[in-house]
């Protein structure tokens, strides 16, 4: 796999260019999509014709529980009812791996099932933690599905300050779906999507613990 002869350099790359995402000013940013849990931002991405979504949400929770239900593992399949199947092909030192995993279709099938095989890397930030990845080009591929790409991700989790049992998330997204979609349907998807991972954690949250 090209880019992981050295895991711990692709992972510190990785973490520096979220930290960089988490840095961008507010101003940057323009609204795509906001519910009562959960607010949409976007801004074009600098890795590929697309966007760059944030989003950003409080969840009742503690910061480990939730990295625990959102990093590669089977906790995530509990919940997340876009992810139909995940697998974990290599493990690393340090929190890092290599999964594979599929979504369901979405926009009634506008957007069929999905492949991606990502690198991820959880790692502590500040006084809490960040789980992040990237995609990798894997040669094994299955017909069945087209291989998206994920261009670097990744989760920041946060206790509040005047509630330490409760935690702020904020994601950074800016996946390549490929095929032949209408941009305007990936736009709509991506914004959907992402409301709906926090309503459904939210929803689910309490079965956790």
């Amino acid at each position: 796999m090209e880019g992981l002869s050295d895991v711990a350099s692709f992972a510190t790359k990785l973490k520096n260019t979220l930290i960089q995402y988490h840095s961008i000013e507010e101003d940057k940013w323009r609204v795509a999509k906001k519910t009562k849990d959960v607010t949409v931002w976007r801004k074009p991405s600098e890795e590929f014709n697309g966007y760059l979504y944030k989003a950003q949400g409080v969840i009742d929770d503690l910061v480990n529980s939730i990295i625990d239900h959102i990093r590669p593992g089977p906790c995530r399949l509990d919940w997340d009812s876009l992810m139909t199947s995940l697998d974990i092909l290599e493990n690393f030192e340090e929190n890092c791996c290599v999964m594979r995993y599929t979504t369901a279709g979405q926009l009634w099938n506008i957007i069929s099932p999905r492949e991606f095989v990502d690198f991820s890397y959880t790692v502590g930030y500040k006084e809490g933690l960040l789980s992040c990845g990237i995609s990798l080009d894997w040669d094994e591929k299955r017909p069945e599905f087209v291989r998206g790409y994920n261009h670097p991700c990744g989760w920041f989790c946060v206790p509040l300050k005047d509630n330490p049992n409760q935690s702020l998330l904020t994601g950074y997204i800016q996946t390549d779906l490929r095929g032949m979609i209408p941009q305007s349907a990936v736009d709509t998807a991506m914004a959907s999507t992402l409301t709906n991972f926090y309503g459904h954690f939210i929803n689910n949250h309490a079965e956790f613990n």
